[in-house]
């Protein structure tokens, strides 16, 4: 059975295409040259295998993607019986250009109903995922065609929105990169890294996502094997001081990733919606669930020599810190190839225009975990679980000023679907430097805020916590962009 997908599904981004993909055209004529300092097949530990384009047309990528359960092997001698995309851990590195039109052919083999939510990119509701808002659930031996405009450069991802606390934890994700012909790095060595965890038992058989019941989803369940790629401290080749692009995504559904490489700095380029405004530095990079990173390292040490990227502690809430321990993520491998001793990283800086302050519509949103109830936790939105709750409001056009305040001892990642938004201050100034942003960190105790603009994309949009476990436990909304029916979230409440 082939489920149809809306004729409007590029409505709005094709009155965009035109000019994207002038600009695009235009801007490869005058592409900064990308430089090389890497040694032969130093990515070789880590690379991801990519989607086959198999449309001949230069501005359109037109996939096939199957959702089905494989045998993959994360360790020497260690094999899990995982969910996959196209039988491989992570799904495969969709790769396009900004202003392409990107045709997903998707086929579920699981067991189970599943979608693609396509986390960052500002699309149409047709495309974004969501059973019971923009699509019927794809059930076993069923078809989804997905097609869309990637409207801005960034790395961006995929999973589903069916039990996706389950189905994510399982295996389910991928990259998708969209890159800028105009790129301003002018650097050749770059690479994606898919972080993310999974929990199996000595046979290979995954972890129950319901493990620990409601307490579980409290804390957020991890899994046990710490995955780059779907691997377990892989090995990256490094010339002694050469720059290195890093593209980093957090896919795990719980797991926070505090990075450290040794006190080594981290040169900050962009983050969710594409580059920064400057960029910024700092010894260590916190990637929480949903986030993503570009940044820029010159790894440092003696030729022949090992550096260890490390995940260090980061407390997110009870049970994230307590009787844990530093983990060993990735080793960096240093050739006998002669050091890199003067770099200087290009002019990277980006203007970018904040939404307006004045006039913005308050939009009050708090988070609690009350205590249980028979036996029974539930986080709740301003008093009440995404099952019982009604949508947010928003005009089109209109700009509102978001204040989230976390009255929780747990932090969360709070992601909105199909727009971004710029983070502000206790007195609605920018936090600098400007850069947009799909998913953002609410430390426990804490308050975020931030303005978002809701364009001419109407629609019932989700929202929720990126801890998959707390957003199937009550920490998940929607908010209905202009008129039209107000449409369920196609979620039932989590089994007591």
């Amino acid at each position: 059975m082939r489920v149809a997908r809306s004729s409007s599904a590029l409505r709005l981004p094709l009155t965009l295409a035109a000019a994207l993909l002038a600009a695009s055209t235009a801007a490869r004529a005058q592409a900064p040259a990308r430089v090389s300092y890497a040694p032969a097949g130093w990515d070789a530990g880590t690379k991801l295998r990519e989607a086959v384009d198999i449309n001949p047309d230069p501005n359109i990528v037109e996939i096939n993607l199957t959702a089905k359960v494989a045998d993959v092997e994360v360790a020497p001698g260690k094999k899990v019986t995982a969910w996959t995309y196209d039988g491989g851990l992570p799904g495969p590195l969709i790769r396009t250009k900004v202003g392409n039109r990107l045709i997903v052919h998707f086929k579920n083999e699981l067991d189970a109903s599943t979608t693609v939510h396509w986390h960052g990119v500002r699309l149409n509701i047709e495309m974004d995922g969501v059973p019971g808002i923009s699509q019927p659930p794809v059930k076993k031996g069923e078809t989804f065609t997905y097609d869309f405009i990637v409207p801005d450069a960034s790395l961006y991802w995929y999973h589903p929105h069916v039990l996706s606390n389950a189905q994510v934890g399982f295996g389910l994700y991928g990259a998708l990169l969209v890159e800028d012909p105009d790129d301003p790095v002018g650097l050749a060595d770059e690479t994606t890294f898919v972080l993310s965890d999974i929990g199996f038992d000595s046979k290979g058989v995954l972890e129950d996502p319901e493990s620990g019941g409601s307490a579980g989803m409290v804390f957020g369940r991890e899994g046990a094997y710490v995955l780059v790629n779907g691997r377990t401290r892989p090995t990256l080749k490094a010339r002694p001081g050469a720059p290195q692009r890093w593209r980093i995504v957090n896919s795990a559904k719980s797991r926070f990733f505090y990075l450290d490489l040794d006190g080594q700095e981290f040169t900050l380029i962009g983050e969710d919606g594409g580059l920064q405004a400057s960029p910024t530095k700092s010894s260590i990079l916190l990637v929480t669930p949903g986030e993503r990173k570009d940044v820029i390292v010159r790894p440092t040490g003696k030729a022949g020599s090992e550096l260890t990227l490390r995940a260090m502690l980061y407390n997110r809430g009870y049970g994230s810190i307590e009787y844990r321990s530093v983990e060993d993520i990735m080793t960096i491998a240093f050739t006998d190839d002669p050091p890199v001793t003067k770099y200087e990283l290009p002019k990277i800086s980006r203007t970018l225009t904040p939404p307006p302050l004045a006039g913005a519509t308050p939009v009050p949103v708090v988070f609690t975990l009350p205590p249980q109830e028979a036996g029974h936790n539930e986080f709740r939105i301003n008093g009440v679980p995404f099952w019982k709750a009604q949508p947010f409001k928003a005009k089109i056009g209109e700009t509102q000023l978001w204040t989230v305040k976390n009255d929780t001892d747990f932090d969360h990642p709070f992601h909105m679907h199909g727009f971004f938004f710029m983070v502000v201050d206790e007195k609605g100034a920018p936090v600098q430097p400007l850069v947009w942003k799909d998913t953002v960190n609410i430390p426990l105790k804490t308050t975020a805020r931030f303005l978002v603009t809701f364009d001419n994309r109407p629609g019932t949009w989700m929202l929720h916590c990126h801890i998959l476990d707390h957003a199937e436990g009550g920490l998940m909304g929607t908010v209905q962009v202009g008129d039209g029916p107000v449409l369920t979230h196609g979620h039932e409440p989590p089994k007591k």
